[in-house]
């Protein structure tokens, strides 16, 4: 009797298959209340690693971490229109509390740019104070009708950065600054997915934004998902709660805000960008694991190579994890391992000690090599910045395969099918155009120039539309 596979294959069920990874690579599960997540170890080592690399980035950018409280006034929403209106589907509102009900309802936050802004107002007096530059690592609530466990879930963590500036170039550069130099630099270099970065359309906008930017990235079905955002403001909140400032020559000023986030979807995007029908790929700078020592064999010698090959490579800076689980047979352990997507794998048993020599296996390049022990630690580390490149280059190449140039809106609306379609603007029809390939469940995710930069304005010329299915 052949043997049922481990994971649904791809080909056959994608939806399922990503569920599969989730449970089988011990990744996450749901929570008790509909739409919640428990992230099991590996998957919150994943997350641990997205936010360590990401915090060094905001920082580098200027910002500093903070943190404001979970409970957010209900009348703090009512300031700011369009905020309060794109939020209110989603909103988690607590109306009694200790027993008793509140005099005014809280709402647990869903994003905190009210909250945020009412300090901000207390704390920027003079244009001495700005600009002001805050991150917040947190969980958020957004009541998700149609929840997936990291890609859309009631009760998520993310960062979200709140930014006060002197003036409206100031404020989008820094928007521009946070896309380019935080998110596309972490996405590419080290999460290995070859963003997008482009404009939203007005529709798609953050409620209450005059700008978002969006980096969106391609998963193995073709579909896009949206990794991370950028906001510009305006002076909407600014005005809504009276962030202010005295400029140089005395004058009263209102001031210029941007927010911005990425958050555990970010962990799905890695899954279904990624993976293949084995199960997770991690890029080696991601990996929380990036090799484990197998012992193949229940031998005293090979147990105790193992052991030294370890602290060895964990010496030399590598994130090594030993695997001498000898009572669970080879065949499971290395499923498992596969699974969970470990970039190099190091086989060891009587026969390799016996030569000298260790097998190296490469999850995402997919070779089997013999290496000489004297020279593992060598070949560990030009494997691991080899498949960094590798998986990377998978990934581009997919998205350029599969991105088709189009030239109005029924062969945008056919590449759609299947991958992306890069078409004029103006020759889609604009909002019109948008709006009918929304009938369709498919959506304008950005706009870009036609070299695929970041435009600086919604009016530049020849902008080109970036249209996909997406998660």
């Amino acid at each position: 009797m052949a043997k049922a596979p481990v994971l649904t294959p791809q080909a056959e069920d994608f939806p399922r298959w990503y569920q599969d990874v989730v449970a089988k690579a011990e990744l996450a599960e749901n929570g008790p209340v509909r739409g919640t997540m428990v992230i099991r170890p590996y998957g919150y080592s994943l997350w641990e690693r997205m936010q360590a690399e990401v915090d060094q980035r905001i920082k580098a950018a200027g910002a500093r971490n903070a943190y404001f409280p979970l409970f957010i006034p209900q009348a703090y929403f009512e300031r700011e229109a369009d905020h309060v209106e794109g939020f209110s589907p989603e909103l988690a509102v607590v109306t009694v509390a200790g027993g008793k009900v509140l005099d005014e309802p809280v709402v647990v936050r869903p994003t905190s740019e009210t909250v945020i802004g009412e300090l901000m107002a207390k704390w920027v007096q003079s244009y001495r104070d700005l600009p002001l530059l805050l991150n917040q690592w947190a969980n958020v609530v957004r009541w998700e009708l149609r929840p997936r466990v990291f890609l859309r879930t009631t009760e998520f963590l993310w960062q979200e950065g709140h930014t006060a500036h002197a003036t409206s170039e100031d404020a989008a550069a820094y928007a521009r600054r946070i896309a380019h130099d935080v998110y596309e630099d972490f996405m590419v270099n080290v999460l290995a997915l070859p963003v997008v970065v482009g404009r939203k359309t007005a529709s798609e906008r953050f409620p209450g934004a005059v700008n978002t930017i969006t980096c969106e990235a391609m998963m193995g079905d073709g579909k896009a998902l949206q990794n991370g955002t950028s906001h510009e403001l305006g002076q909407n909140f600014a005005s809504a709660f009276g962030i202010g400032y005295l400029d140089d020559q005395g004058a009263q000023q209102t001031a210029w805000t941007t927010s911005w986030g990425v958050s555990t979807r970010m962990v799905g995007g890695l899954i279904m960008g990624h993976g293949d029908d084995r199960g997770l790929k991690v890029p080696p700078r991601l990996a929380p694991i990036q090799a484990v020592v197998v012992a193949v064999r229940d031998d005293d010698a090979v147990l105790e190579r193992c052991r030294e090959l370890a602290a060895e490579l964990a010496g030399s800076g590598v994130r090594a994890e030993l695997d001498v689980n000898v009572e669970v047979s080879m065949g499971r352990r290395v499923t498992d391992w596969e699974l969970k997507g470990v970039p190099v794998r190091l086989e060891l048993g009587p026969r390799d000690l016996a030569d000298d020599a260790v097998t190296l296996v490469g999850r995402i390049s997919g070779t089997k090599a013999s290496v000489p022990l004297a020279g593992v630690g060598r070949a560990v580390a030009d494997a691991l910045d080899a498949q960094q490149s590798e998986i990377l280059s998978q990934a581009t190449d997919r998205r350029d395969s599969r991105t088709a140039e189009c030239a109005g809106f029924e062969d945008t609306l056919e590449a759609a099918r299947s991958g992306w379609a890069r078409v004029s603007w103006d020759a889609l029809g604009r909002e019109e155009g948008e709006a009918l390939l929304a009938e369709s469940s498919v959506s304008v995710r950005c706009l870009v120039r036609p070299d695929g930069s970041l435009p600086l304005a919604d009016s530049e010329p020849d902008l080109v539309a970036v249209c996909a299915r997406a998660y």
